[in-house]
């Protein structure tokens, strides 16, 4: 006899519609708004491919961490609007620290950031002189200000590759992406122990079920996942890779198993192409929501009216001490010249 758990878990196997929420009664006149002011305050809009679809739509840019620090680095704009979590708006700062950068919501934070303290990874680096440190861009400035080297998803390995053959490379503060870099290159390191909390409610059985039943399907697999969920994948990569990837494939049908936001962008440049929600689980294996499709709550905290609100103040504003801006500028540039070689 099948119990009711197991029925249940069997039901929230089956991928739903990507849920979006309603945008706003007045979006219309809310972007209307927020467009005068970008006009008004020669801004430049921002935004990650988490953000909510009419965010999405109203930015200059949309792309992943790298992506849009490579914007931030260039950008001629005034100000800086900051759709996405807090450490990514400190990471335009520190490449423009004359600029103006606001986020629309300063709690906007991050799981990964908040696992790795800066007191505790100095700790760390004194046990061992030789240590080359690679920090993940989902970090605190003063964990830059710490790191020889940045990284995000779509260069991890190419930073890893081009690490002193010589130092005992320290790798904060995502374990599981660091684990697949590790598989990649072949470079042992050391892993601070921190995850997404979003990536790894992911689970193999759920992942398993869906290819079982869309056999066309290609599985699409962000790297901050685990690596029972990753050895599924047909294809590992960042969010910008995973555009690239499902735009160039000639499957029509994808199981998308990343953060929900980016399956908007996914259909706008990938039109007659189908993708599928990988259902999330907590550690019990349960459904997690109603919806059962992953989203970021930090993400998800910036809303049209914060966006206009932060614009018509310029608040919150993103400040930090002189100090780790210059220092955490270093890292950052020593990616941002790793990864524009051929």
């Amino acid at each position: 006899m099948v119990s009711s758990a197991t029925q249940e878990l069997e039901q929230a196997i089956e991928p739903l519609p990507v849920w979006k929420p309603k945008p706003p009664v007045d979006a219309p006149a809310l972007s209307a708004e927020i467009l005068e002011l970008k006009r008004q305050l020669n801004a430049v809009i921002l935004a990650h491919n988490y953000q909510v679809p009419e965010i999405q739509d109203l930015a200059d840019f949309v792309g992943d961490s790298l992506g849009l620090a490579q914007q931030a680095a260039t950008t001629k704009a005034a100000v800086i609007v900051f759709c996405g979590v807090h450490f990514m708006a400190e990471t335009a700062k520190i490449l423009n620290p004359d600029k103006i950068v606001v986020l629309p919501d300063k709690d906007a934070g991050c799981s990964l950031e908040e696992s790795c303290p800066p007191d505790q990874l100095r700790a760390l680096q004194a046990t061992n002189p030789n240590f080359h440190t690679i920090a993940y861009i989902n970090c605190s400035a003063e964990v830059k200000a710490l790191s020889d080297v940045i990284c995000t998803s779509g260069n991890a390995v190419r930073i890893v590759e081009a690490a002193p053959p010589e130092k005992d490379l320290l790798f904060v503060p995502d374990e599981n992406l660091g684990a697949w870099v590790m598989e990649q290159t072949g470079r042992p390191m050391t892993l601070w122990r921190g995850d997404c909390y979003a990536h790894v409610e992911f689970r193999r059985e759920s992942v398993l079920r869906l290819r079982e039943r869309y056999p066309e399907a290609k599985v699409v697999v962000h790297p901050e996942s685990l690596r029972e969920v990753r050895d599924l994948a047909d294809a590992i990569c960042s969010t910008e890779k995973m555009i690239t990837y499902c735009r160039t494939s000639p499957a029509k049908q994808f199981v998308i198993v990343t953060e929900s936001g980016i399956i908007h962008r996914m259909q706008k440049e990938c039109p007659g192409k189908e993708f599928l929600c990988a259902p999330v689980f907590d550690v019990n294996r349960m459904p997690t929501d109603g919806c059962r499709c992953s989203e970021c709550k930090y993400m998800k905290m910036n809303t049209l009216a914060k966006l206009r609100d932060c614009m018509l103040h310029l608040a919150p504003r993103v400040d930090l001490p002189r100090a780790v801006l210059e220092r955490a500028r270093l890292p950052i540039e020593r990616m941002l010249e790793i990864s524009s070689r051929r």
